[in-house]
């Protein structure tokens, strides 16, 4: 039986991740803090572990316990614009978190690859439609500790001989994703504010333009990626290929509920304004398992989920660390 480790697993990526890999007959052992998913996300057939990354010994002490020889590293507090204000959690989270499971990849022995999602945020601004050969200039911590964890793997397979794949997936949306978080995950954001009957919130004109990925374009790519040695060591873009606009974006959703589009237009952040990649690659090494599922498909899939499990507590994240330039709503 081959065993896989997959953290972030109870989030809603990890959780479709996990479904696969069960279905191509592995052994799953499922790390999460349970701090953004919900243990309901994860197939019971999977072991399930509560902890964080961050606590290496805990880290250490699974892969001393189960012979895993594939792991998936989707553990990450993916708020790209928070990020600025909450330097130490991001950092520890999502790179010191990651160097956990380097560590004991490469001190276990039997690691055949290890899988990480990084994200498109590692490119920064300016360098549209992203690929995968252009220099990252990422502008936000997130970005940065995402891009970092990459170097690591890199160096980490030159010195150690750690094969690893590399995806920047981006914007990905759908069916157990936290639509209670609001500081990521748009869809789900506007979502929640429908069935709460709040107008939807859009950071400065709307006209950003990002393309927004639904999750059978994405986790059946990642699961699967190990049956492939010829991406080993090799970076993807993966996700959708149209960007849209912001306020494009709110109409849908608004459409797909059936309401009339109300918006809140809020101050604008410090963010990159146009994020779309470029998606050969990833195409032709694995171009087979991606269906393209259109935005309006993808929406009408996460709402009958939603609408199933009802609107959710608006969370507030309660450590700022960084108050200056923090936008108003954020407060």
């Amino acid at each position: 039986m081959t065993v896989s480790l997959v953290t972030g697993a109870a989030g809603f990526m990890g959780s479709h991740v996990v479904d696969h890999l069960l279905a191509m007959g592995h052994d799953v052992i499922a790390l999460d803090d349970l701090s953004g998913g919900f243990r309901d996300n994860v197939d019971p057939r999977a072991t399930f572990v509560e902890g964080s990354v961050v606590d290496h010994e805990l880290v250490d002490r699974i892969f001393r316990e189960h012979a895993i020889e594939y792991v998936y590293h989707l553990a990450a507090y993916a708020a790209e614009g928070l990020s600025h204000f909450i330097k130490r959690f991001n950092y520890n989270n999502n790179l010191i978190g990651s160097v956990n499971i380097i560590n004991a990849s490469i001190n276990s022995g039997r690691v055949k690859c290890l899988v990480f999602t990084s994200s498109i945020a590692v490119y920064g601004r300016n360098q549209v439609p992203m690929t995968e050969d252009l220099v990252p200039q990422p502008e936000d911590p997130y970005g940065i500790a995402k891009y970092a964890v990459e170097l690591d793997l890199k160096e980490s397979h030159e010195m150690f001989g750690l094969n690893h794949v590399i995806f920047r997936p981006h914007n990905v949306y759908g069916e157990r994703q936290n639509i209670g978080d609001r500081y990521r995950n748009v869809i789900g954001i506007f979502m929640n504010q429908i069935l709460r009957g709040e107008p939807l919130t859009i950071f400065g004109d709307g006209e950003q333009t990002r393309a927004f990925s639904y999750i059978d374009d994405v986790a059946p790519i990642i699961a699967r990626c190990v049956e492939r040695p010829d991406s080993y060591n090799m970076i993807f873009n993966v996700g959708a290929d149209t960007p849209y606009s912001v306020n494009a974006l709110a109409r849908a959703v608004a459409d797909a509920f059936g309401v009339r589009l109300n918006v809140n237009h809020l101050q604008a952040r410090n963010e990159v304004v146009h994020a779309f990649a470029d998606h050969s690659q990833v195409q032709r090494h694995f171009g087979d398992m991606i269906p393209g599922v259109p935005l309006e498909a993808g929406i009408a899939r996460m709402m009958g989920w939603v609408k199933d499990r009802g609107a959710r507590a608006t969370t507030r994240f309660s450590n700022i660390e960084v108050l200056k330039n923090l936008p108003p709503s954020w407060k």
